[in-house]
């Protein structure tokens, strides 16, 4: 079974959330978001740091700060938000495997790559907050 780290679920639950206040330009603390989606405040910390280096989302310092999405819901896939988190998006790593040039299975693992990729291409935010 293919597995996605807690990092990208927790991920794409944050961005869920600040989809949700986006029409409405709210900004979120960390802290919320960690209250309101069960998601562990310092994990949380990590994963928005990186989906603001990404610059998925733009951070506000100070008393009243905190996170608002970059750009529309419509223009943030899934596959954005997972790729950022995800260390090792493929679900099978064939780059070392001494057999890559006789290896029967490795069409397998493409195609199953491919419409992974393609799936989470085509769920966008907006998609996910109706």
């Amino acid at each position: 079974m293919i597995k996605i780290s807690k990092r990208a679920q927790y991920g794409l639950r944050a961005m869920v959330f600040l989809a949700k206040g986006y029409k409405q330009k709210e900004i979120s603390s960390v802290k919320l978001i960690s209250e309101k989606e069960g998601i562990p405040f310092e994990f949380l910390e990590k994963i928005i740091s990186r989906l603001e280096k990404a610059k998925l989302v733009n951070g506000k310092k100070g008393v009243s700060g905190g996170y608002i999405l970059s750009k529309s819901p419509k223009k943030i896939n899934a596959n954005d938000i997972v790729s950022v988190l995800e260390d090792n998006k493929k679900t099978v790593d064939c780059t070392f495997c001494g057999r890559k040039t006789k290896c029967l299975t490795k069409n397998v693992w493409t195609k199953v790559n491919s419409v992974l990729n393609n799936t989470l291409k085509s769920i966008t935010l907006e998609n996910l907050i109706k």
